[in-house]
């Protein structure tokens, strides 16, 4: 059998994506107050922002038990898995990574397993694991396919255009006196990830701003893949009809943003990240 591939919930990749090529998706946790969800299985990206809409509460997330990357691991390995290789939301943002490499040594031995840091988060994470899972149906092994995203990781790029600092307010990342002023001033930030932190990448004035800010960092024909991100933009389709020019040839997945990701970043948002060719 060949290789495996697993990672966590917050890669934001389409159900039926993870289920056509493998990929095995551990979920994080969320809760809204007393009340806690299993992401993806007791409480969908549209439940939760249902819920989320008029929750008086910004809810909380919590990384995925030690055990439940072990059940997943053990699962995949009784099948007949070769081997695993298992991408994470990066180590900076969330224990995820070490839930996983602590349940990767209970198999020391059993089964080949591979841990890769995405350095990222959303579709970032979903973009290697999509790379991960096309590269082991095409039989390469558990190494190369580990070697292979931690270089394209050093060619990644992602950037999100938030449509209100509200989440950011809530969140505690800004006051309340420079969400009021940016509500006001009508500013979009636009955020970035680097070395698996997040970082401000901009401010611009409007939204349509925000989103040229996005399409003019793509380096027009020398992207390898590329994916699109969203929490409900009612101008996605405009969005993608700008991009696809600029990256003919390559195909665009489009992932919703769920609750891992949704909770900072807040509703209609619109995001980017895509992996250069080498040279």
């Amino acid at each position: 059998m060949a290789v495996r591939v697993v990672t966590d919930s917050a890669c934001d990749l389409p159900p039926e994506m993870c289920e056509e090529l493998g990929i095995e998706v551990v979920p994080l946790t969320i809760r809204f107050g007393d009340r806690e969800y299993v992401d993806r299985k007791e409480l969908s990206s549209d439940e939760f922002w249902r819920q989320l809409s008029s929750s008086a509460v910004l809810p909380e997330t919590a990384a995925p038990s030690v055990g439940a990357f072990e059940e997943t691991f053990r699962k995949l390995h009784d099948d007949g898995a070769d081997g695993i290789v298992c991408v994470n939301l990066s180590a900076h943002l969330s224990a995820t990574m070490q839930s996983a490499q602590v349940a990767a040594k209970a198999l020391d031995g059993l089964c080949p397993i591979e841990i890769v840091d995405s350095a990222s988060a959303s579709m970032g994470i979903g973009i290697l694991a999509l790379r991960a899972a096309r590269r082991a149906s095409e039989g390469a092994d558990v190494a190369t396919i580990a070697r292979e995203l931690n270089e394209r990781r050093e060619r990644q790029k992602l950037f999100a255009a938030l449509d209100t600092l509200e989440y950011l307010r809530k969140g505690g990342r800004i006051g309340g006196a420079q969400a009021m002023l940016g509500s006001m001033l009508s500013i979009k930030p636009i955020i970035t990830v680097e070395h698996g932190a997040v970082e401000q990448a901009g401010k611009v004035r409007t939204r349509s701003k925000a989103l040229r800010f996005m399409l003019d960092r793509v380096p027009a024909g020398k992207v390898e893949s590329i994916c699109v991100l969203h929490s409900g933009a009612d101008d996605l389709d405009e969005f993608l009809e700008s991009l696809r020019p600029m990256v003919e040839g390559a195909e665009i997945a489009v992932g919703h943003i769920g609750p891992v990701v949704g909770v900072h970043v807040g509703p209609r948002a619109v995001g980017l990240t895509w992996i250069e060719r080498e040279g």
